[in-house]
């Protein structure tokens, strides 16, 4: 509002519940005994006392979030100023998402439980660890990131992920499914080996207990008898429902100190009378399941030695803060049932949970009408198409039935889509299963989560020789989820697989032969695709496909350069030696397509008489396919310079897919100037020894 200068300090000092202050125009007031602070500005700061200020005075509520620098902070609040808090972080997370796109509806779930935890331990003396950590954005603001978290996700800002790097207070990194209980409990058994104080917390969200890790480790818990806390964010449906208030009563019974200490000593009693205390034990332990059988059901957490506490509301902060307190002092292992709600704070969220998982930049949004498809579109109709014309066809995927592009095939023949969870493992085993039964499974995971079943797919496909088809979707550079998500790594890893064939599609053409190829090959496929818009069909990608073998898409006269290059890569070669050539250098184009098996003789063909021959791909170079298609021309005795474009070994941070492979030389720009540093001072050395080539940035 407009009003003049002294008036506004005037009306301030009026209203009882403000405590003000005046400094350089500034006023600040403390509004409800702390819970607010309002400032209140001039436009024109009063240096003339003399004269009559006036100017645009702005109040401006300033939030309790901007005073949590660390977890200490949060220990003054009071449970108003809590509530207050949290809906601060979900105005913020809501806000930040929106612009840089990002993990919504799983953050927005945990917001009071991140501030019950904060309040109730103490970071990073206590360590928390967030499975998969897709829900820590609360963490981090809590933990003196709040400045600079609109930087979240992009390039040279924070993680969308917990990363030691980052803070003292993200004491694991994590992004993958399942790992947490096993490193919390490494972490706990580390505390007692070093005799260092300090709880040690898990959180893991029932969709991740579909993992077999998780279940390792809580075997594991049960024989170490460590007190390992596990929070269970049931965010879906509850694994052991609550039956009225005689279960709650139990859960809190059973959480607290007091009954722990008595328990104790009555076992102990028990146990010291002679001859008869063992039986006793067992007799009083028998009673004791049989009661808690009439108000529970069967509990599997009990079963394994765990102390159970809940289901109780994951949104109510006091109550959390009880529990939390009194489980912190029990000493044994325990599994904390927290039920949350997906999407709290934001309907759109709460109503489709799924669909707010992962959110695009606002900006992204707003781009309606694509010229093409995405590679993961392309494949889920090229599986509707294939599925409506063989019935033996079916599909596997690991909790991604949607992110794979399933979801059409799935409603159309919604007996033929299996999604077995989050369990990359089973599910590779299972079409293992499929395949030996007589069916034709398309197993549909994103490269980063398809390295977790590599010994699955060596012992229980490739060995077996099963027609296994693998959809490798988000291969190559994937951008914003940063190192634990890059797709770089499965060339490397799955090179040298036995009956394996790997394909790598660089347009929507090849991608249709490649599958329909593979629905009836007889041994296990693998065919990797990009996050990324589908190239145009060049004419020559239209060629059929030949076992081992690629097709040029550019072959030009007097030529004495060649690149050959792995999918959607190939396309941006074909254009960068369309514009080599408008400045009169002359370079060949080969689409390598397969990455094994390789016709070593036609390969040798195709490179013969270049001067310079260039490898480029969207993978790893150590254990790549340039390292492999090097190897094989020098044992064909072709002689040439070699230089080998992809990527390093270290993961990638979080950046854009574009700015990934610009900042590695494998956009059309780094191919260029690669490229364009040679053929400016081109010349036969005699060298013909592989050399490792990286463009100037």
């Amino acid at each position: 509002m407009r009003v003049p200068f002294q008036d506004a300090i005037d009306i301030v000092r009026d209203l009882p519940w403000l405590h003000c202050a005046r400094k350089y125009g500034l006023l600040q007031a403390l509004v409800g005994g702390g819970q607010h602070r309002v400032c209140a500005r001039s436009a024109i700061s009063p240096k003339d006392t003399g004269k009559k200020q006036s100017g645009v005075i702005l109040f401006v509520l300033m939030e309790l979030l901007d005073d949590i620098h660390s977890p200490a902070d949060l220990k003054s609040l009071n449970d108003k100023e809590l509530y207050k808090l949290a809906s601060e972080l979900r105005r913020k997370i809501i806000t930040t998402v929106k612009a840089n796109g990002g993990h919504l509806a799983s953050n927005l779930g945990v917001v009071e439980l991140t501030i019950a935890l904060h309040k109730v331990f103490e970071s990073p003396k206590d360590v928390i660890v967030w499975d998969t950590g897709h829900q820590s954005y609360a963490h981090k603001l809590l933990t003196g990131r709040a400045a600079c978290f609109s930087e979240i996700r992009k390039k040279g800002g924070l993680s969308g992920f917990p990363k030691r790097s980052e803070s003292i207070h993200d004491v694991f990194n994590t992004g993958h499914a399942s790992t947490s209980l096993s490193a919390a409990l490494g972490l706990l058994e580390a505390k007692k080996k070093r005799k260092e104080a300090g709880s040690v917390v898990a959180v893991i969200g029932d969709g991740a207990l579909t993992g077999g890790m998780a279940f390792e480790a809580l075997s594991n818990v049960s024989q170490l008898k460590l007190p390992l806390i596990i929070i269970l964010n049931d965010n879906k449906m509850s694994i052991s429902p609550n039956v009225g208030a005689i279960s709650s009563y139990l859960s809190r019974l059973s959480a607290s100190a007091r009954y722990q200490s008595i328990r104790t000593r009555l076992d102990s009693h028990l146990l010291s009378i002679p001859r008869f205390g063992s039986l006793l034990m067992g007799v009083v332990n028998r009673v004791k399941r049989a009661i808690k059988a009439i108000f529970y059901k069967e509990n599997f957490f009990v079963d394994l030695g765990f102390e159970y506490v809940g289901p109780i509301d994951g949104h109510n902060i006091p109550v959390l803060m009880n529990v939390l307190e009194q489980v912190k002092a029990l000493g044994r292992p325990v599994v904390v049932h927290v039920l949350t709600k997906k999407g709290k704070g934001f309907g759109k969220a709460e109503e489709d949970p799924e669909a707010f998982h992962g959110v695009a930049p606002s900006s992204a949004r707003k781009v309606t009408i694509r010229p093409n498809p995405t590679f993961t579109q392309a494949f889920g109709q090229t599986m509707q198409e294939i599925a409506a014309r063989d019935p033996e066809v079916v599909a596997v995927t690991a909790a991604m039935c949607l992110g794979t592009g399933l979801e059409p095939m799935k409603e159309e023949f919604p007996s033929r889509v299996y999604d077995v969870g989050i369990a990359e493992q089973h599910a590779v085993t299972f079409a293992a299963g499929l395949a030996a039964g007589g069916l034709r499974p398309v197993v549909a995971i994103y490269s980063t989560f398809m390295q977790r079943a590599v010994d699955q797919v060596w012992h229980d496909v490739a060995i077996n020789r099963l027609p296994v088809v693998f959809a490798l979707d988000r291969s190559g550079a994937v951008g914003e989820d940063g190192e634990t998500h890059q797709g770089i790594y499965d060339i490397a890893l799955f090179k040298s697989m036995p009956n394996t064939t790997i394909f790598a599609p660089s347009c929507a053409a090849e991608m249709r032969m490649a599958f329909q190829d593979a629905i009836s090959a007889k041994g296990p496929t693998i065919i990797r695709y990009p996050k990324s818009i589908v190239e145009n069909d060049d004419p020559a990608s239209k060629s059929p496909l030949q076992p081992g073998r690629g097709v040029f898409l550019r072959k030009k006269a007097k030529a004495q350069t060649l690149v050959c290059a792995l999918g959607p890569l190939a396309q941006a070669a074909a254009r960068v030696s369309d514009r080599l050539a408008a400045e009169g250098f002359m370079v060949d184009v080969y689409s390598i397509r397969f990455v094994r098996p390789i016709d070593e003789v036609f390969l040798a063909a195709a490179c013969e008489g270049y001067n310079a021959i260039f490898t480029v791909e969207d993978g790893v170079k150590a254990g790549g396919v340039g390292e492999s298609l090097v190897a094989l021309l020098a044992q064909q005795s072709v002689k040439a310079r070699f230089f080998i474009l992809g990527f390093d070994s270290m993961p990638l941070p979080q950046a854009s897919r574009a700015e990934l492979l610009h900042d590695e030389g494998l956009d059309e720009q780094g191919i260029y100037a690669s490229l364009k540093a040679v053929l400016a001072d081109q010349k036969d050395t005699g060298i013909h020894e592989p050399v490792y080539f990286a463009a100037e940035r």
